[in-house]
């Protein structure tokens, strides 16, 4: 089964030392726990790790976010927290993936069986 192919929304989040990206369920969910904050965040949320580009934007390349850099930019370490503040402050995104199949290694030649002697 091809893998990939499905859309993903996150919420990119510019900071000054940092950009941060947190994955969300859509932006549908966004936009109604904005408007209502009584919504659990387990709704909106698709993981609750925070993760950082190093200011390669929202298609750089992720890790996931230290306490030293979450306490640098967001001023606390706790992710409940810095989740919050980056779904209201960031920008949210969704991008949708092109399929990924077929064959992996094109310099091996036509794919056939070896012949028996």
């Amino acid at each position: 089964m091809p893998r990939g192919n499905g859309p993903v929304s996150k919420v990119f989040f510019k900071g000054s030392t940092d950009d941060f990206i947190v994955f969300i369920e859509s932006p549908e969910e966004l936009a109604k726990w904005k408007q209502d904050k009584s919504i659990p965040l387990t709704d909106v949320v698709n993981s609750f790790k925070i993760m950082v580009t190093h200011k390669h934007g929202a298609q750089g390349e992720m890790d996931t976010a230290s306490n030293a850099s979450l306490e640098n930019e967001f001023g606390t370490k706790n992710e409940d927290e810095v989740i919050i503040k980056i779904l209201e402050k960031g920008q949210p995104q969704t991008v949708s993936h092109p399929e990924r199949s077929g064959d992996r290694n094109e310099t091996m030649g036509p794919r056939q069986g070896h012949p028996t002697a």
